[in-house]
């Protein structure tokens, strides 16, 4: 197996669209589109380009990225360039540009050539990119020209010259890396070029004299007599995208140019089209708009875990207070303990959400894998259908991890949503856990991986396997094997990262028609379990009586419980609705401020900005974070918060009190 994600995937995108962003911008991504790519900021500003943009333009790398994208642009055609990015920044979709428009690029030699331009936004962590694909028609337009201009001296040329200036021309259309093809008005076939053999694989003997409706999507079919009928009636078609189905059954998405061919006395009798292949560019479109779905869905799922964290904090906060109030041996503590319960379960599902999203902290803990799957299946259960047999086989009393819980959740749901597309009929899922003892021997031949102890997640289905070609490619960044718009190939990439985080290793077993398994191999932690769990009795804080803290928090509910758990330990406790009421708090007290414990998501300024305020005037003042959804705004303000401690909501009061006790220590 590779030492890097190398491919397939039947399940449903992880990332964040930052994360995707970054990938799209990542040198591989880019290098494999065969037009030249160009990433700006919205001020115009070259960040990235892929090798052939130093090919078209004849700059290196080095001299395109830091300049303005006008240096690629000849001077006459500035303002409406600029008038371009202004509208795009304005309302940011995907664009493509160069039908009717005279679009023209600029070499570092001076010269100029035709261009067509596909404007796309990119997602990134602190804000939107442009990414400009930018593909060279003047081969295009010249072969065009030659054409247009040879329909015209053909009423006026001699036998002989015709001869001549037909032979010219063949000589320019085949050696065209579009394909060129001619037709009668009923689609017959009458000249195919090399480029046409190329792109859709039938020689010239094996597909002159059928019709071209061979080529065309069986989805459409009405599509080329309409366009026969067209240019029947002197109609030109310019760039005009559509499908095309290769002699090998591959979808091409092409953009096509359509001109009648007449005769002498100006009667049509066919048509000439030139194509390209533009499905690389279209794929990459088809990830961008992938990648701004994510953003939607990843704000929403991030701002429903926030709201749902603060809620479950707040009924934590209460249980706390109503043990104090209740006898131990009474009936209402044990209903106490369900609430507790509950909230535990609640606490889980919003991880889950944030994990899905990657806007959760990654916090590694010890689980057992055995007693973790039964709660994963309880969730994977609806996602198989009734038609799918799940079945979880422990091979070992434990295996003890150290993972993030959320992720692994991720990891298990990712790969039995990959199963559940593979078992179209229903089948069995499997789900095995084994510690074992990797000796020299195997590790060398399942490298990088190292001898020692291991828990082995084996997660198998009875589905429709998968060939050795496929097994290569399955854990690339979306490569799928699903239909489009079915999949975004990034499922299996996910699971690979999160695995390979904490320390483990993935194999593929798979053949056609006999199923897969999923090998995970993941570094056991049964030396620490003794570290794992400590005894249910709560740990003793001690009590910091006078000691100032400056609570600020947006929630009025969960602000008056915090206020009421500090105090009952002793805290001195001044409470502020959000951060320009603390700042105006602060203002006005005389004394010292020991610790500042503030949300980190507030409305107006931030946790961060407010820390960064307080801390100026207030150098030795302490500071905790509370909050329940961490993701985005701590990464944008990652040089004002770390090493500041957080505490995430839904939290208990010995994990409140403890989190402060540390900090002031």
């Amino acid at each position: 197996m590779p030492s890097k994600p190398s491919g397939h995937d039947r399940s449903s995108s992880a990332l964040s669209p930052q994360a995707i962003g970054e990938i799209l911008l990542s040198s591989p991504f880019l290098e494999a589109i065969p037009d030249a790519i160009i990433a700006v900021d919205i001020d115009g500003t070259i960040v990235q380009i892929n090798s052939q943009t130093e090919v078209m333009f004849g700059y290196s790398r080095d001299q395109l990225i830091g300049n303005k994208i006008e240096m690629l642009v000849p001077a006459q055609f500035h303002n409406q360039h600029q008038q371009h990015r202004a509208s795009f920044a304005q309302a940011p979709k995907v664009r493509r540009m160069g039908a009717g428009l005279d679009l023209r690029g600029r070499r570092r030699d001076g010269s100029e050539f035709a261009v067509e331009i596909s404007l796309s936004p990119v997602p990134v962590a602190d804000g939107t990119l442009v990414l400009s694909a930018i593909r060279d028609i003047s081969d295009r337009k010249r072969i065009e020209e030659e054409l247009r201009r040879a329909h015209e001296e053909l009423g006026r040329r001699t036998s002989q010259e015709i001869g001549q200036y037909q032979r010219r021309l063949a000589a320019i259309i085949d050696s065209s890396a579009d394909a060129i093809v001619g037709k009668e008005l009923d689609g017959t076939i009458t000249s195919w070029n090399r480029g046409a053999e190329a792109m859709y694989g039938y020689s010239a003997d094996e597909i002159i004299g059928k019709n071209i409706a061979l080529l065309a999507s069986k989805d459409r079919p009405n599509e080329i007599p309409e366009i026969l009928t067209k240019i029947a009636r002197g109609e030109r078609i310019e760039h005009y995208e559509s499908m095309r189905i290769t002699k090998d059954g591959r979808h091409l998405n092409v953009s096509v140019s359509i001109s009648p061919i007449r005769e002498q006395d100006g009667t049509i009798v066919g048509a000439s089209a030139i194509a390209r292949d533009i499905t690389a560019q279209r794929r990459a479109e088809d990830h961008l708009r992938q990648a701004q779905k994510m953003e939607a869905v990843g704000r929403l799922a991030g701002g429903v875990a926030h709201d749902f964290n603060n809620i479950l904090g707040i009924i934590t906060a209460c249980t706390e207070l109503l043990r104090d109030r209740i006898d131990p041996a009474n009936d209402s503590e044990q209903y106490i303990g369900n609430i507790r319960k509950a909230v535990d379960r609640g606490t889980s599902l919003t991880r889950q959400l944030l994990a899905f999203t990657r806007k959760a902290s990654v916090q590694p803990q010890l689980i057992d894998l055995n007693a973790r799957l039964k709660d994963v299946i309880k969730l994977i259960r609806p996602l198989m259908g009734d038609d799918v047999e799940i079945v979880l086989a422990p091979r070992s009393p434990s295996a003890i991890i150290e993972i993030d819980p959320g992720q692994f959740d991720q990891v298990v749901l990712n790969l039995a949503v990959n199963s559940r597309d593979a078992m179209p009929r229903g089948g069995k899922f499997i789900l095995e856990t084994a510690a074992v003892e990797l000796d020299e021997l195997f590790t060398a031949e399942h490298g990088p991986m190292k001898p020692g102890r291991y828990v082995l997640l084996a997660v198998s289905d009875t589905g429709i396997g998968m060939d050795q070609a496929t097994i290569g490619r399955i854990f690339e960044p979306f490569f799928t094997t699903k239909d489009l718009g079915k999949g975004t190939g990034l499922g299996l990439a996910t699971v690979y990262g999160i695995v390979q985080h904490a320390g483990g290793h993935v194999w593929v077993y798979s053949e056609p028609g006999n199923g897969t398994t999923f090998k995970v191999y993941l570094p056991s932690a049964e030396d620490r379990l003794e570290e794992r769990a400590q005894p249910l009795t709560e740990i003793t804080v001690p009590r910091r009586q006078g000691t100032t803290v400056l609570l600020v928090e947006d929630d009025e509910i969960m602000l008056s419980l915090t206020r009421k758990l500090l105090e009952q330990n002793g805290y001195r406790v001044l409470e502020a609705s959000d951060g320009t009421a603390a700042i105006e708090l602060l203002a006005s007290h005389n004394g010292t401020i020991d610790l500042l414990l503030t949300d980190v998501v507030m409305r107006g300024m931030s946790g961060p900005e407010l820390v960064t305020k307080v801390t100026a005037s207030h150098p030795a003042t302490r500071v905790v974070f509370m909050s329940g959804y961490t993701g985005e705004l701590i990464a944008r303000h990652e040089d004002m918060v770390e090493g500041i401690p957080l505490l995430e909501k839904p939290f208990t009061r010995t994990a409140l009190l403890s989190a402060l006790d540390a900090a002031l220590q």
